[in-house]
């Protein structure tokens, strides 16, 4: 996925896509942490050169002090992007400039018809088509939803049976032989498990997410629907390559807002960055989860798309009124997006891609989330001894704010407790309302008086990784016509944390609440990433108006419903 702006003198820049650029501005920074003196070279295109191996550019720049050690760092770096990408580096730089003029090519030219077509071409005429590309953008998107939930679905019934069963039993066990106190029990597994086993449940439906965006990017596909969403984007003022960042938006909000660096002309980037946070970046996707499967069973992945695809529309009339209002277009730029030719993504590098994003999450649960869950735990049983959570620090607080969101169907005081949570990350909301509705049955975690053997314990999270895998294997082989299997149908098993939802919530609230998490304000991070790029009033301006709007589009959602007799 590519793009590339031309404009006034001197602000050409040729964007080598988000790998690439990643590694370029890795090793401009190391020049100057090194010490590094690049004159008379531009830094870009030093980094450049020294990922492509250019013999000669080397061996000036490894003579240099701090050289050798960029040097190596750029073989590293160009390692891992020809194990990620397939290709040789300069293979991978010759491809985009190629691209771009190919693209260029394509629109000053006018070139007689040819009686042969390529195939990539015949491929473009249809998922470029005026009229048939946004359709095949959402079907194809639709798809991959559908097959994060369904696919995803017995992996997830799998890890919270591991995590809430042999896990919490096992540190139920070494705790007691360990003679540890009952609060300190309570903290690790009431606390600690509930919150983080509370997310780590999601990751396989986030792997099989993170697998399908590497393959529709690395294909080449995601640059063609760049290049469809042009013509809407146009209506906000902004270029089709805008897109891009926001398509990476669904996976990291961060990265997403770094990107809009390729784009030419501050408002641009301003305003791109700015409708980054509403695509339904991946930490929300837990929360889409757990309440999609609880009360909507198998039209969970028609909701988990529809909910994207909401995110889209908003961001398209949010950037339309900024355009009208305190962000007007610039005017005299022209605009040429680079189509990379299709390739057959590398099976490693799909791997790779899904790994390192699996990897980050996985991180962030064993330390973001593992801090704010024991903090939670202790704020919920503060001031000490409290008997009824909502008698607690948290629960007060929460309760005194719920109040604001009753108009919206959820105005309790954990969804309330939840939603302050997650604005440290997204996938907070699911672990405390983990920690709130699930973390008190400490009785499951105590040790039976006959517990199961470690072997035993394996040998049954073994089986049933098995039999996960054979019911995700039966789900994917459905989507080929003609091909059908019982057990793909079969609705996932309950969660004790589904269970306590549906018992606590409508699902007409349920989606309320899910269009408010899609549309609120960004996490601490985010904000963090807008702040660094254009100053601390447009990060308080991105919390304030995504709050607003949340609020507002909440409200119609539930509101709405109950009028027309869905509550």
């Amino acid at each position: 996925m590519s793009a590339a702006t031309i404009g006034r003198a001197g602000s050409f820049r040729l964007d080598y896509g988000h790998d690439l650029e990643a590694e370029i501005d890795r090793l401009a920074a190391a020049f100057h942490t090194h010490g590094l003196e690049t004159a008379p070279y531009p830094a870009r295109w030093l980094a450049l050169k020294l990922l492509e191996a250019e013999a000669d550019v080397l061996a000036q720049i490894a003579a240099r002090p701090g050289g050798a050690e960029c040097v190596e760092l750029a073989r590293e770096r160009a390692a891992h992007l020809e194990a990620t990408l397939g290709d040789e580096v300069g293979i991978l730089t010759a491809d985009r400039r190629y691209g771009f003029i190919s693209g260029v090519t394509r629109q000053v030219l006018r070139q007689p018809r040819r009686d042969r077509v390529a195939l990539s071409q015949r491929i473009d005429d249809v998922v470029t088509h005026r009229w048939l590309g946004l359709p095949i953008f959402f079907a194809v998107m639709y798809v991959v939803f559908r097959l994060v939930i369904d696919v995803s679905a017995p992996f997830l019934d799998w890890v919270d049976a591991a995590i809430n069963g042999p896990v919490a039993r096992w540190l139920g066990v070494l705790l007691a032989s360990a003679a540890a106190p009952g609060w300190l029990r309570a903290l690790v597994i009431d606390g600690a498990l509930a919150g983080v086993g509370g997310v780590l449940v999601f990751v396989p439906g986030l792997m099989v997410l993170f697998f399908f965006l590497a393959l529709l990017e690395d294909s080449g596909y995601l640059a063609r629907a760049a290049f469809v969403m042009d013509r809407f984007m146009r209506v906000v003022g902004l270029h089709g390559k805008s897109f891009i960042p926001m398509v990476l938006g669904f996976g990291c909000a961060v990265p997403a807002i770094y990107a809009t660096r390729t784009l030419a002309g501050r408002r641009d980037r301003l305003l791109t960055a700015l409708l980054v946070p509403l695509m339904s970046c991946s930490a929300r996707l837990p929360v889409y989860l757990v309440f999609g499967l609880a009360f909507f069973g198998p039209q969970a992945g028609t909701l988990v798309w529809l909910l994207y695809a909401v995110g889209i529309v908003a961001a398209l009339g949010v950037g339309l009124l900024f355009t009208r209002t305190v962000l007007k277009p610039d005017r005299g730029s022209a605009f040429v997006l680079e189509l990379p030719p299709y390739r057959r993504p590398a099976l490693r590098g799909l791997l790779l891609h899904t790994w390192e994003h699996t990897r980050a999450f996985v991180r962030k649960a064993g330390t973001v989330i593992l801090g704010v869950s024991v903090a939670l735990w202790l704020l919920l049983n503060l001031p000490w001894g409290v008997s009824n959570q909502r008698d607690s620090y948290f629960g007060q607080v929460s309760a005194a704010i719920a109040p604001v969101f009753t108009p919206l169907g959820f105005g309790r005081w954990e969804a309330t407790g939840a939603l302050i949570a997650g604005f440290a990350a997204k996938e907070i909301v699911v672990s405390t309302l983990s920690q709130i509705y699930v973390g008190g049955a400490s009785e499951a975690a105590e040790p039976p008086v006959e517990p199961p053997t470690v072997l035993e314990e394996v040998a049954g999270i073994g089986a049933g990784f098995v039999e996960a895998s054979v019911a995700a294997g039966k789900t994917l082989l459905s989507i080929i016509p003609g091909v059908r299997f019982a057990q793909a149908d079969a609705a996932p098993e309950d969660t004790a944390l589904s269970v306590a939802l549906r018992q606590n919530y409508t699902p007409l609230a349920a989606l309320a609440l899910l269009v408010f998490v899609l549309l609120y304000v960004p996490c601490v991070a985010t904000l963090g990433a807008i702040k660094h790029e254009f100053g601390w009033q447009w990060a308080a301006m991105a919390a304030a108006y995504q709050t607003a709007i949340a609020w507002g589009a909440a409200f119609i959602v539930y509101q709405g419903g109950r009028l027309v007799g869905l509550g």
